[in-house]
């Protein structure tokens, strides 16, 4: 049994519901997309009172089982005008498992800004937010710490989402207390910052009952030892996601100088210095954490804190999509450039893949030069202080398009693509065309799937697959990055669930709660007036040939979108 909160922010009323059994096993991504679509919210302004914003975790939140105190944060996009679940790490899931919350919806605006803090014991309480507005989330995060202890979580508002820039994300502090985890894309800061709320603060306390106690950290023992033993996350651990950038670029399809090449160097001649092998190397000789856990319990341990050539913290985490939107497709090629950017953008609690995406579209059209540091620097100050090109820019790639008169933008349901160029990553290309969340790698993701040969069929059959698991894991609260384990185990993790909150479901629940996750969100978009025409890639990747492979894009909307009704109707 756990309390879900609904907050009224207009009134201050607060309402608490005991939800459990299936209410809680149905937590994350999928509540999202069922609250918004039982209550008809499709139409409504993203950044007015109508859009509810709901944190959810998932039904092992507050344990110790790794990889599984993931927060949802979920909204209708301001960004997209779409379904949105963004997904992040850090400790907020796990203060509010350990304190009894499944769930916590804000609803309306508040008149004045307040920070909600939640504690173990007593009332909620609305506290004056104003000392801390306009402030980078690092002075944000010290002063709160200050004031509330550090026995507690905290998820923050940017300075970017106070003012309404849509490349904001809501950022939660890590186990550490460093606010860098962030749920980051598809506007959600700007949702917080329309509802005056700077920022929650939730105690932390112990490990919650559940159904089957014992029965359930039997599984947790039994999948921290597959995770332990498994390659794909040795891999991941010692690397970090920054090998990705590694395999991305050998395969040819890294955005390089804005999705003009699919590879930075080619590793037959020269190093790359931007892939996990070469920033471990460096960061060990550097006194730098090769390896970190973004959340509590997590064994994988993907993250890492990177240090600068003295020794010191420069970043942490640097990690793969930052790599290639904010480093390589904006032409910068050595990772303490992209870490200096990545430190401001995470004081900014900003989206680095919409960020980079962006600043890549302005280097193309002449505003700045490839690999130009010091014009991102300055892009990142404007966004900073708000000023009339700030604000512009902070709207996202899509909006900057517009506003410039730009074309050539990666972007699909004005969300920038992650860093996968679809003429190559072919599976991950379908799934952000496919998904209602915009072009978001996370919901599908099959870098290394081989695709020559293959039909588009056997491809978006592949990629509704891998969606449909994805949907899943961001339904119960746990990371994409233990799939190795996860999906081939779902006995395993329905046989948790069950324990954990006292259900009786089969194994293909896991599938099937992914799968009805995909209806809604999809039901929810054609509402909002979303067409097939919006899940085409942009024309350039029909169009010009990617080197070194010299693919170009052969999936349209029309095929793919037969297939996806035709399989989610099964």
């Amino acid at each position: 049994m756990r309390k879900y909160l609904t907050i009224d922010l207009a009134t201050r009323d607060i309402k608490s519901e005991e939800l459990s059994g299936e209410a809680l096993a149905r937590a994350g991504r999928y509540l999202i997309a069922k609250t918004l679509v039982d209550r008809d919210l499709a139409n409504i302004d993203p950044l007015g009172p109508e859009n509810p914003l709901i944190f959810s975790a998932g039904p092992f939140a507050g344990t110790n089982f790794s990889n599984a105190n993931r927060i949802s944060v979920g909204c209708k996009s301001p960004l997209t005008g779409g379904v949105k679940e963004s997904n992040g790490g850090g400790t907020m899931a796990f203060a509010m498992g350990q304190i009894g919350i499944a769930g916590i919806t804000l609803e309306n605006q508040s008149d004045d800004w307040v920070v909600i803090r939640i504690p173990l014991e007593g009332d909620i309480t609305f506290e004056d937010a104003t000392p801390y507005l306009g402030k980078g989330v690092f002075e944000t995060a010290d002063m709160l710490f200050e004031k509330y202890g550090d026995k507690v979580s905290l998820g923050i508002c940017s300075p970017v989402g106070e003012y309404g820039g849509l490349i904001s994300g809501i950022v939660f502090t890590d186990p550490e207390g460093r606010p860098t985890r962030i749920s980051a894309r598809g506007g959600v800061g700007a949702v917080m910052g329309s509802k005056k709320v700077k920022a929650i603060v939730c105690d932390k306390h112990k490990m919650p009952d559940f159904h089957e106690r014992k029965k359930l950290m039997q599984s947790i023992k039994t999948y921290g030892g597959m995770i332990k033993d498994d390659p794909a996350t040795q891999n991941l651990g010692a690397r970090g996601t920054a090998l990705v950038a590694d395999v991305i670029n050998h395969l040819g399809g890294l955005p390089v100088r804005n999705f003009s090449s699919g590879q930075l160097v080619d590793t037959a001649k020269e190093r790359l210095k931007m892939g996990g092998d070469y920033i471990r190397e460096q960061n060990l000789e550097r006194g730098g954490e090769t390896t970190h856990a973004c959340m509590p319990g997590c064994m994988i341990k993907c993250s890492n804190v990177y240090a600068d050539e003295n020794g010191n913290e420069l970043v942490a985490p640097l990690e793969y999509e930052t790599i290639g939107l904010l480093g390589t497709n904006c032409g910068l090629t050595h990772p303490d450039q992209v870490a200096r950017l990545n430190a401001v953008a995470n004081d900014l609690a900003i989206d680095t893949i919409e960020t980079g995406a962006l600043l890549g579209a302005l280097m193309d059209a002449g505003h700045g030069e490839y690999g130009d540091e010091n014009f991102m620097l300055e892009a990142l100050a404007d966004i900073r202080e708000g000023n009339e090109r700030g604000r512009i820019l902070a709207q996202g790639t899509a909006r900057v398009g517009e506003h410039y008169g730009i074309k050539r933008l990666p972007v699909i349901k004005k969300q920038a693509l992650s860093a996968y160029d679809p003429r190559v990553i072919e599976v991950t290309g379908i799934s952000m065309m496919l998904t209602a969340q915009g072009a978001d790698h996370t919901t599908g993701n099959l870098p290394t799937f081989e695709c020559a040969g293959k039909s588009t069929e056997e491809l978006a059959l592949e990629s509704l697959k891998i969606q449909a698991k994805c949907a899943a894991v961001d339904s119960l609260g746990i990371c994409v990055f233990g799939r190795s384990v996860t999906n081939v185990n779902p006995d395993l993790i329905v046989t948790a669930l069950n324990d954990a909150v006292g259900t009786t479901f089969e194994t293909e629940f896991f599938d099937r709660l992914g799968k009805e996750t995909l209806v809604l969100e999809e039901k929810f978009n054609k509402a909002a007036g979303f067409t097939s025409e919006d899940d085409e890639l942009p024309d350039f990747f029909y169009q010009e040939p990617l080197a070194p492979t010299m693919k170009m894009a052969r999936h349209h909307f029309d095929e793919v979108n037969r297939i996806r009704d035709r399989w989610l109707a099964e």
